[in-house]
């Protein structure tokens, strides 16, 4: 029988991971009992995906808020630091800025504005138009802000964050000043010592520092990316990628991780006979369109997978095909041709026929699929099977 359906993203359940699990038995006995409870058969390039939380978890990765400000105070100096471009959260920036002003005398805070790197506005587009200020060119003090805007709360969480995180740094004995600015080099006219807390245009703001005189430059990937008094860590990473665990300690994104999806890989396939993708998952790198936030506040969606999901999609459209090159065709005769042309397909680079698919990485893609499938409260299914996703019409 033909079969009915394509793509299925199932969220499976597992014990709750602790340090030192061995994660990658507990994935794949997870995965094989769920497939045993719920009568499913498992395929030749399933994809089995683990969220980069509890790899982290496993690993022991986490560090405490005086760990940061250790690093901080060997590495910008102590004194005065400039913390340029943070994204506003209570859990991914928060506990960090506790631990750097902890380490430093003085932070001189520059949001930009009117939204942060990943989308949280601190302003709308329609108040700076009608107050007549630029962006790109104005830059305001905290006085000139509120005189402008007032208290602007986050829509989503209501938090008004230039209280916020004002409050947090002199909760930890340092002077704040906050700024608010879009050109990283403004930074530079308060102070030499500048911590840069963008995550996807970190290598253009640190190229941008050097180049015009700042002289100890940092981004959160050099912060906590080696041990600091026996600290997790993340030597490629830093701060970048991590969370609030308690109110005192950070969970790092998890370090090298290549070794477990290869080891889970091996297991399901022994127990199986077939060969299964996996991958390690971050945020999903979509974006809300009420809200407008870009979901992906991690370096990257996924830190390991399994050769067989690098790359693209190499799909047709089959709408266009449909209405240009067999528009003369109905009913079973275009279902053939249709069939005909995708086993056929080759190379579909700068075709026209594929025009309108998603020219972004699998990993990126279906990393989306599993963060929406997982969620980030208590379902309690930090690993994702996906299924059919490599299929197509012909299947």
């Amino acid at each position: 029988m033909e079969r009915k359906v394509g793509t299925i993203s199932r969220g499976i359940r597992c014990p709750i991971i602790r340090e030192g699990d061995d994660l990658a038995k507990i994935v794949a006995t997870s995965v094989l009992e769920a497939a045993e409870a719920e009568g499913f058969q498992l395929r030749d390039r399933d994809v089995v995906a683990v969220t980069e939380s509890v790899v982290a978890r496993a690993q022991g990765n986490y560090a405490s808020v005086d760990a940061i400000a250790e690093d901080i105070r060997v590495k910008l100096g102590g004194e005065t630091v400039g913390v340029i471009f943070p994204i506003l959260s209570r859990n991914r920036f928060a506990i960090c800025l506790r631990g750097i002003a902890r380490g430093c005398k003085k932070v001189v805070l520059m949001l930009s504005y009117p939204s942060d790197e990943v989308g949280n506005e601190l302003v709308s587009l329609d108040k700076l138009d009608e107050a007549g200020v630029n962006p790109y060119s104005d830059v305001l003090t905290e006085e000139k802000y509120r005189a402008l805007f007032g208290e602007n709360l986050h829509p989503f969480t209501l938090v008004d964050y230039v209280k916020y995180y004002g409050d947090l740094i002199r909760e930890e004995g340092a002077e704040a000043e906050i700024i608010f600015a879009n050109n990283p080099r403004v930074i530079l006219n308060y102070t030499k010592n500048v911590l840069h807390c963008d995550i996807h245009t970190r290598a253009r703001t640190h190229r941008i520092l050097l180049a015009n005189g700042g002289e100890r430059v940092c981004g959160l990937d050099d912060i906590l990316n080696a041990p600091v008094n026996g600290s997790g860590h993340n030597s490629k990473y830093g701060l970048l990628g991590s969370n609030k665990s308690t109110e005192s300690t950070i969970k790092l994104f998890p370090n090298e991780c290549s070794d477990l999806v290869l080891d889970i890989r091996q297991r399901l396939l022994d127990a199986t006979g077939k060969h299964i993708e996996v991958m390690v998952y971050g945020d999903g790198a979509f974006k809300d369109p009420v809200g407008r936030i870009w979901e992906l506040a991690d370096p990257v969606v996924s830190p390991a997978y399994t050769p067989g999901l690098e790359g693209t999609p190499n799909e047709l459209k089959l709408k266009y095909l449909a209405d240009n090159d067999f528009a003369d065709l109905t009913g079973e005769a275009l279902k053939q041709a249709i069939e005909q042309r995708i086993r056929e397909k080759g190379d579909l680079a700068g075709s026209m026929a594929s025009q309108g698919t998603t020219p972004r990485r699998l990993t990126d893609l279906i990393g989306s699929l599993c963060d929406l499938t997982s969620g980030s409260g208590d379902k309690g299914t930090p690993i994702i099977l996906v299924q059919g996703y490599f299929d197509n019409y012909t299947n």
